[in-house]
């Protein structure tokens, strides 16, 4: 049962890795839009954190980091703000990236576990969805700020304006978007492989681990 447990989790991850690498390395996944993108990426999120839990999420998310910040480096879909933060200081570029989506997939696993039992499976995966959406923008955008906003570049964007002004005119659109779908495709997806039973019911998994 352990061995079926361990195959699984690494056919899911083997999987989401694959999709990570899909959409970091081709247009699919990452839209334009400004100085920004939308991104699919926090699908990918989500649903690791729905299948694997916590620590699943937590890989997932950390993958997405590392391939974020390797954009900066024009590898993979490029990004011009990423080049642009990472000429002006490679290390926080890096934590700029990474650690808000490795915490972003970490926190979804606990907030879908949190909200299973009450909800049921199929509302949670949507929770989880728009938990994942969210919170990448709003760990990204913290982040953005706290790394970078004293220097000439982040000042230039921001115009003078209050901070929350800022964010809300910056990622306005694109975390609109972002949120939209991939609420609707996780909670679509973690539906699917619920009721596929390929992932165990809440009630399952209760009896399972009693």
């Amino acid at each position: 049962m352990k061995k079926t447990g361990k195959t699984k989790t690494l056919v899911i991850l083997g999987m989401l890795t694959a999709l990570l690498l899909l959409f970091s390395f081709t247009p699919i996944g990452t839209v334009p839009v400004g100085p920004l993108s939308v991104t699919l990426n926090p699908i990918l999120i989500a649903i690791g954190a729905i299948a694997l839990g916590p620590v699943g999420g937590l890989v997932v998310g950390s993958m997405f980091g590392i391939l974020s910040f390797l954009q900066c480096l024009g590898i993979g879909v490029a990004s011009g703000m990423g080049a642009i933060l990472f000429d002006i200081n490679p290390f926080l570029a890096f934590v700029q990236r990474f650690i808000p989506r490795a915490l972003d997939g970490l926190l979804v696993g606990l907030i879908f576990r949190a909200v299973e039992t009450p909800l049921g499976s199929s509302q949670s995966c949507f929770v989880a969805g728009f938990s994942a959406a969210f919170l990448n923008t709003l760990f990204f955008m913290s982040a953005l700020v706290l790394c970078f906003g004293n220097t000439e570049y982040l000042q230039g964007l921001i115009k003078g304006r209050n901070i929350f002004v800022f964010v809300c005119a910056f990622v306005g659109f694109n975390a609109v978007v972002e949120m939209i779908v991939t609420t609707i495709v996780a909670g679509i997806v973690g539906t699917a492989l619920y009721r596929s039973r390929i992932l165990p019911l809440s009630a399952d998994r209760t009896v399972r681990e009693a």
